[in-house]
């Protein structure tokens, strides 16, 4: 016998607007029909409303919203008992809680929109849980009671009677500085009561601006800062809400290697994280998120660092027996480098070896080609030139006086780093000012705008838009336009770990289609081996000299990347991702002396 079902019904409170409809899902309802009121909408509310326990889940109202802002979900019974925090009627409604233990680090995986933050929010109790009773929420008695039997007992205990203090890295670093004034030296030490400040600088690379303001810190030096004054801190619970974002793979690495020094048999440490192969090295253990984006969000139990995140790459819970997502994801690179041998070049571009001389920075760059339907990736620290270099590569940047070199003259779309929306109006609008064409056309709508869900946000502010909609925006804007070089710079900022996956596949089968080159700046690890054809590695002092190379093979390029960073990535066998091996471990040391820092296929 199958298990009974319940109903969630969630309606936007940005896309419900009854006054501008003819109020549709209170026409056509048919339960209303009979007399009994399901879907209502009051004179003086904002928005309609649906009794769930009446509802039949036929779905008309959905249907026939005009604004799209009914969602209606049927979820096993069994989760009806395991309501965690509700904000309201036919609102976003969270089930379960992570379980975070003393002396390890817990990870946390999930589609944006499912909860984490809510999730954390209740952790460092600044929101108390509601178990579903929005109307009449229970005390800390009956909530400690609740989770009974489970290690949240013990943490929320430990919240109440010996008041744990917690610290947050936020997850939008570059909202910073609207918050905190001053300089990076001053503000660290004011918070330093742990005694490892020294130790958090060094690790964390922040020596050199340390006399600088907050307001003139780039991106990437904004989130060590954010990751440093938390670092600081003595506190009992430490979390860190997207520490990767705009770091380097090298900056990634010893980020991940500074929150764990913050480990200790009483300590707790809890990291919302999308770049797997991060989360993988960082984490002890991972809870993984699932459900509907903005409806509900279902935390599972623990699992071990390797079978969480496989389990959230094949998209089914197998002890729940819960399927969260159509396909398995995997990383098979052999087939894609087979299909590649497949894809005709029309066009091949050549440039010289040339140099670069910008204030104190000075970049080489050796002489390398490239041809249509290819994706370039450039690996290499923060100030290494990566962006210069695309710049003259398209002709946007003169080389210096004495080169004498000629570079292809190439028409260039550009995605920048940091997204600033100035644009008063909709989605729509700004799209069909921009790209109208493109917008219009059904291979790209099918290619790229229909995967992106830019269908979701079309008719919302561009100026209320969170960082991860702002992205996947600003990316169908770069591929709407008409160039023979695309430029795209850190496409996986504030994407979550399916959009990430999502996204590298639209930015491939766009580039083929298109037969058009794309060059990718991109520090997520698993991303850039999905995405490169080639690889332009950028070696020396960041910010002073550096170089270059020429492009080469995925392989050879990975290899001399990795080397230069003294790290080695094994490959999992079952979907085959990209794993980095712990520091000098039997697998580091066996891979360094054969000379094998990068695994196209195990």
């Amino acid at each position: 016998m199958s298990e009974k079902n319940t109903r969630v019904a969630v309606i936007s409170q940005d896309k419900c607007k009854p006054k501008k409809c003819r109020q549709e899902c209170k026409r056509v309802c048919p339960v209303n029909k009979t007399g009994k009121l399901v879907v209502d909408v009051w004179p003086t509310s904002k928005t309609a409303l649906i009794a769930e326990d009446l509802c039949i889940g036929c779905g008309m109202c959905v249907k026939k919203c005009p604004f799209g802002a009914i969602t209606i979900i049927n979820l096993p019974t069994s989760l009806t008992r395991e309501i965690t925090h509700r904000y309201g009627a036919n609102s976003f409604k969270l089930h379960r809680l992570p379980m975070p233990r003393p002396g390890q680090v817990l990870g946390l995986v999930g589609a944006n929109g499912t909860g984490k933050s809510t999730a954390l929010k209740i952790l460092r109790s600044n929101l108390k849980p509601n178990l579903g009773n929005y109307t009449d929420p229970p005390d800390w008695d009956d909530i400690i009671k609740f989770f009974r039997g489970s290690e949240l007992q013990n943490y929320f205990t430990k919240v109440l009677e010996e008041d744990l203090r917690t610290v947050l890295k936020m997850q939008y670093v570059d909202k910073l500085s609207r918050v905190i004034t001053g300089k990076v030296g001053t503000l660290l030490k004011a918070k330093a009561d742990k005694g490892n400040a020294k130790e958090v600088v060094q690790m964390l690379d922040l020596r050199s601006v340390l006399t600088r303001e907050v307001s003139q810190l780039s991106g990437g030096e904004l989130q060590r800062f954010a990751i440093g004054m938390v670092c600081v801190n003595d506190a009992d619970v430490y979390m860190f809400d997207e520490p990767s974002s705009y770091l380097d793979v090298k900056q990634r690495l010893n980020a991940a290697r500074m929150i764990r020094s913050l480990l200790e048999a009483t300590k707790y440490v809890v990291v919302v994280e999308h770049d797997l192969s991060v989360l993988d090295y960082l984490s002890d253990f991972v809870c993984i998120l699932y459900g509907r984006p903005s409806v509900y969000g279902v935390v599972t139990m623990p699992y071990s660092v390797r079978d969480g995140i496989n389990i959230f790459l094949a998209g089914k819970i197998p002890t729940e027996n819960m399927r969260f997502r159509d396909e398995e994801l995997t990383f098979r690179l052999v087939e894609k480098a087979e299909e590649d041998m497949l894809i005709e070049r029309h066009r091949d571009y050549e440039y010289p070896a040339m140099t670069k001389t910008m204030g104190d920075f000075k970049l080489h760059v050796d002489a390398g080609s490239f041809s249509d339907s290819q994706i370039v990736v450039l690996l290499g620290e923060n100030g290494t030139g990566k962006t210069t270099l695309i710049r003259m590569l398209a002709g946007k940047l003169k080389a210096d006086e004495g080169d004498n070199v000629e570079v292809p003259h190439l028409s260039v779309s550009y995605k920048p780093q940091k997204i600033a929306p100035k644009f008063e109006g909709t989605v729509r609008m700004l799209l069909l000012r921009e790209i109208r064409g493109a917008f219009h056309h059904p291979q790209f709508q099918t290619d790229v705008v229909k995967p992106m869900r830019i269908d979701d946000i079309i008719d919302q502010e561009v100026k209320q838009l969170s960082g991860g909609e702002l992205q996947r925006v600003a990316l169908v804007l770069a591929l709407g336009k008409d160039a023979d070089l695309y430029l795209i710079d850190e496409p996986s900022a504030y994407l979550d770990s399916d959009q990430r996956i999502i996204t590298s596949k639209v930015i491939k089968r766009f580039i083929l289609h298109a037969k058009k080159t794309a060059f990718v700046v991109e520090h997520d690890f698993i991303m850039a081996t999905y995405l490169a054809d080639k690889v332009i590695v950028m070696e020396g002092n960041p910010s002073v000299d550096a170089k270059a190379n020429a492009p080469q093979s995925l392989l050879s390029g990975m290899n001399k990347f990795l080397k230069s960073l003294d790290i080695t990535f094994r490959r999992d066998p079952h979907n085959f991702r990209p794993r980095i091996n712990k520091m000098e471990s039997v697998k580091d040391r066996e891979q360094k002396a054969d000379g094998n820092y990068f695994f196209l296929e195990e």
